[in-house]
C-alpha cells in the first residue's frame, strides 16, 4: 500500500477528521430553553461572578487548542496555516482517541510573534490549555516564553518538549542495558532547532553532563561570535570543554547519538567511531540520519528512530495526551520541568526490566496503559511543585 496515496483518498472521505458533537439532546422547547435562552443566562452568571467556574459549567475543563502558524508543518516547511490543518485535526484525534481530550485546531495566518502571542492569549479564556505546534524556531521558543508569562493555563510546545520527553524515557531504558550513567556519558545532539534545544535541557535536567550540540555550521561553541541567541544560551548550558568542529569530531568517542535534523548527514564511520556499546537515536522523518541496518552494522547497540516500521519509536504520541489528561484533570496552571521529568520516568517504567532488551526500550505508540500512566505521574508532580488548582 502506498501510504501517501492511501492518506490522501482517505482525507477527501473524511472532509476532516473531527467534529463537534452536542453533549445535551435538543428535542424539545424545554430542551431548548435549558440549553440556550432563557436558561443559559444562569451560567455566565455565575461565570460572572466567578471565572473558574467556567470550568464546572462549560467545557472548558477538557478543552484543548492545537495552534499553528504553518510555518513549521512536519518536514514540508513553511506551508502556510491552512495547509497545516490537516496536521492539526490528526493532532486532535490523537488527543480524543488516547486521553479522551476535546481539541480543537486553529491556523493563525501571521508570522509576527507579539501579534501570534495576542491572538493567543485573547482567546485562551476559551480552554483549559493551549498547544503549540509546527511553529519554526527560533520563534517558537519566543512565543511559548511569552504565553507562559501570560497565560494561567497551561502552555506547551509539543515539537519541543513531547520529542524530548520521550527520547528521555527511550535513553533512560537505554542506559540500563548498556549499565552506564546519564551523569558520565558524551551526548551528541544533531540539529540545534526547536526538538534539539528542548531535548538537551531536559537531558540537562535529568542530570546529564556532557552534551555537545552540532548543526549544519558545525559544533555550538560559546566562543562563536556568529550564533543567534537561541543558539548562545545553548551553547553556554553544553560543549564546556568549547570544543570546535563538524558533526564527525563532535561524535567521535560519544556514548550517544541523537538526530533531529536531516536524511543520511552520518555515515558507518561516524557510528564506529563511538564508544563501545553506542546508543544511536537518528529521529529525522521519514529518512533517519542513518539507517538503523547501519547504524546496528557499524557497532551501535542500541538505535531508535520516530518510524513505526522499525523498533524502538520515538513517538510525541506517547507523552502529550496523557500530559494534557493530567494536568486538565488537577486544573495545572503550567507544565513545569518536574512534570516534564515525571513523565519521562513514567514512560520508561512501562518497560519492566525482565521485558527491557536492545529492541524494545520504550512503549509502542499505540499502548493503552501509556495516558492514564503518564496522567497520573503529570498530577502527582503537578501537586509537589504548587501548580494544581484542584
Amino acid at each position: 500500500m502506498d501510504i501517501r496515496k492511501e492518506s490522501l483518498k482517505k482525507h477527501y472521505e473524511w472532509n476532516g477528521k473531527i467534529e463537534v458533537i452536542s453533549r445535551c439532546s435538543i428535542e424539545d422547547r424545554n430542551d431548548l430553553s435549558l440549553a440556550y435562552t432563557p436558561g443559559v443566562a444562569e451560567p455566565c452568571l455565575e461565570i460572572q461572578k466567578d471565572i473558574d467556574k467556567s470550568y464546572d459549567l462549560t467545557r472548558r475543563n477538557n478543552l484543548v487548542a492545537v495552534i499553528t502558524d504553518g510555518t513549521a508543518v512536519l518536514g514540508l516547511g513553511d506551508i502556510g496555516p491552512e495547509a497545516g490543518m490537516p496536521v492539526m485535526e490528526g493532532k486532535c484525534a490523537l488527543f480524543k482517541t488516547f486521553a479522551d481530550v476535546d481539541a480543537f485546531p486553529i491556523c493563525v495566518r501571521s508570522k509576527d510573534v507579539d501579534e501570534i502571542v495576542r491572538t493567543i492569549y485573547l482567546i485562551s479564556g476559551s480552554f483549559g490549555g493551549i498547544n503549540l505546534e509546527d511553529i519554526s524556531a527560533p520563534r517558537c521558543f519566543e512565543i511559548e516564553k511569552k504565553l507562559k508569562e501570560i497565560c494561567d493555563i497551561p502552555v506547551f510546545h509539543d515539537d519541543q518538549h513531547g520529542t524530548a520527553i520521550v527520547l528521555a524515557a527511550a535513553l533512560i531504558n537505554a542506559l540500563k542495558i548498556v549499565k552506564k550513567d546519564i551523569s558520565e556519558v558524551r551526548i551528541v545532539i544533531n540539529g540545534a532547532g526547536s526538538a534539539g534545544c528542548a531535548i538537551a535541557k531536559h537531558l540537562l535536567n535529568l542530570g546529564a553532563k556532557d552534551i555537545i550540540m552540532a548543526d549544519r555550521f558545525g559544533i555550538l561553541s560559546r566562543d562563536d561570535d556568529s550564533l543567534n541567541e537561541a543558539h548562545k544560551e545553548m551553547a553556554l548550558l553544553t560543549n564546556h570543554s568549547r570544543m570546535k568542529g563538524t558533526l564527525a569530531d563532535a561524535i567521535a568517542g560519544a556514548d550517544v547519538f541523537i538526530g533531529v535534523s536531516a536524511p543520511n548527514i552520518v555515515s558507518e564511520e561516524m557510528v564506529a567511531s563511538m564508544a563501545n556499546d553506542s546508543i544511536v537515536f537518528p529521529m529525522a522523518n521519514p529518512t533517519p540520519e542513518i539507517m538503523p541496518d547501519l547504524a546496528k552494522k557499524a557497532g551501535a547497540r542500541i538505535v531508535g528512530t520516530g518510524r513505526s516500521d522499525f523498533p524502538n519509536q520515538i513517538n510525541n504520541v506517547l507523552a502529550f495526551p496523557g500530559i494534557f489528561r493530567g494536568a486538565l484533570d488537577c486544573r495545572a496552571s503550567c507544565i513545569n520541568e518536574e512534570m516534564k521529568v515525571a513523565t519521562s520516568y513514567a514512560l520508561a517504567s512501562l518497560i519492566s526490566d525482565e521485558d527491557l532488551s536492545e529492541e524494545n526500550i520504550i512503549a509502542p505508540a499505540l499502548d493503552k496503559r501509556v495516558a492514564k500512566v503518564v496522567a497520573e505521574a503529570v498530577i502527582e508532580a503537578a501537586k509537589k511543585t504548587g501548580v494544581a488548582r484542584i
